[in-house]
């Protein structure tokens, strides 16, 4: 039998990360004697020796934590940039604890943050330019995965032709099945039915072998199954759940049972939900603690002085898991009976002048910050709704309570993609709900940081939806 080829996946990982050491080293020479032109005296106050020596041992750590995974078959240029903000971002808090641990004299932030801004934009460039490359030398044909697909029907088919895309670096060498199948395309390298399969492996070189026999022809399964782990065959099984569910699944174990999961969910993993609430509890005392007491005195003051009743406007909304809680916002309107069941229109009577104003803003939601410290809200997340739309709504749209599933945000996806303020056709809603759980489904700090821009962005450019 030939055996499978050794890949140069591994060459590819030891390229990029001595291109890592190699832009982290030039990068911190450049900057400083840049600053010996600009500001000598900072140039002059640098241990330059110290700064490369310790921040090479401190990203020694930091890719092995996060690795490099542009080699990798399938990944996004998103996700390759991900993985290095938060690789850049370890080294920042190991490299400044070392630094203060030996003592330095003097750690020059100026220097430190123009080396961070330029390394992490020399980095991502050196990272996508590598993946461009990376992707144009499979399609040369090397570095390629051999494969052999057993099975038909549209799983089989569709997987077929995610696999005969080059840039991918897989090569379909076989496909077998028993009966004739109009499904695959002209052209497939079919081999013939599943009993002449052992013959033809025996005499190729595969490296992976992708099962789509149904569980009710086990023994056949479990036979080829057992030749591939003899013979250093990878060897994946293709549940057949396409016809039926048509995401991305997740698979475990309860008990010895192989259990799917129809929806992956981020924010599970107890390292995101903990930096998520780092994050929203540094931002939010930050807030509370410098610009909200000057916003509450002014904005207080004017709501006093344009209209009777309470500064704080409190409404019982449902959070994480439905848990109802009391959202704050600044008042916006006078005080009415209405206010916990009616929905704010365009030219709503009950809005004050000022209210007008904060709505259009964004700042009658500052309070929130409050809800985000406490840890009801996030800053990011779906908006929480009053308890009547909750339960109206919930009865009307498919999936509406998945948006339970994580802590209600001050501002959200849904929000900065169009769909914020009245909803006046259940369309409407329904766009938000979808927004609201591809949010869910696809949470990264770098959507929540980028959602956060575009908020801040909307506030200074207006809404025509806010309201």
């Amino acid at each position: 039998m030939k055996q499978p080829t050794t890949e140069n996946s591994d060459i590819i990982k030891l390229v990029a990360i001595a291109g890592d050491f190699a832009l982290l080293n030039l990068t911190m020479v450049l900057v400083f004697f840049l600053l010996k032109e600009i500001a000598p005296q900072v140039a002059a106050s640098i241990s330059l020796k110290t700064y490369l020596l310790t921040s090479n041992l401190c990203y020694i750590p930091c890719i092995s934590i996060f690795g490099v995974i542009l080699h990798n078959r399938i990944v996004r240029p998103e996700q390759i940039v991900g993985r290095l903000l938060g690789t850049i971002s370890l080294h920042v808090v190991i490299l400044l604890t070392v630094l203060a641990i030996i003592k330095v004299d003097h750690i020059s932030h100026t220097y430190l943050m123009l080396f961070y801004l330029s390394f992490i934009s020399f980095i991502i460039g050196w990272r996508l330019t590598l993946r461009f490359f990376v992707k144009m030398y499979r399609r040369s044909g090397r570095n390629q995965r051999i494969t052999v697909l057993i099975g038909d029907g549209d799983n089989m088919v569709e997987l077929y032709h995610t696999l005969n895309d080059l840039t991918y670096g897989y090569k379909v060498a076989g496909v077998f099945h028993d009966q004739d199948s109009t499904d695959y395309p002209e052209g497939i390298p079919f081999k013939g039915g599943v009993e002449q399969m052992f013959n033809w492996l025996s005499h190729n070189t595969i490296h992976e072998l992708y099962c789509g026999l149904p569980s009710s022809r086990k023994d056949d399964i479990l036979a080829i199954m057992d030749y591939c782990e003899n013979n250093l065959i990878r060897f994946y099984s293709v549940p057949h759940v396409r016809n039926y569910i048509k995401r991305q699944l997740q698979l475990e174990l309860l008990g010895e049972v192989p259990v799917l999961s129809i929806r992956t969910e981020p924010l599970q993993n107890p390292f995101n939900r903990l930096a998520k609430r780092l994050f929203d509890l540094v931002c939010s005392s930050l807030f509370l603690l410098t610009v909200f007491p000057f916003m509450y005195l002014i904005v207080g003051l004017i709501i006093k002085f344009t209209s009777p009743g309470p500064i704080f406007f409190k409404q019982e909304r449902n959070g994480e898991n439905g848990k109802i809680f009391k959202c704050y916002k600044f008042r916006s309107m006078k005080v009415n009976a209405l206010s916990d069941t009616l929905q704010a229109t365009k030219n709503d009577p009950r809005k004050t002048r000022f209210g007008n104003f904060l709505r259009k803003s964004n700042l009658d939601e500052m309070p929130q910050f409050i809800n985000v410290f406490k840890g009801e809200m996030s800053i990011v997340g779906p908006r929480p709704h009053m308890l009547k739309h909750t339960e109206e709504y919930s009865q009307l749209i498919n999936k509406y309570m998945m948006r339970h599933l994580v802590k209600p945000g001050i501002t959200g996806w849904a929000q900065v993609t169009g769909f914020r303020g009245e909803t006046k056709e259940l369309s409407q809603m329904e766009g938000r709900v979808r927004r609201d759980l591809w949010y869910i489904e696809n949470w990264t700090f770098l959507l929540d940081i980028r959602i956060m821009i575009k908020t801040v962005t909307n506030m200074f450019h207006g809404e025509k939806n806010a309201y």
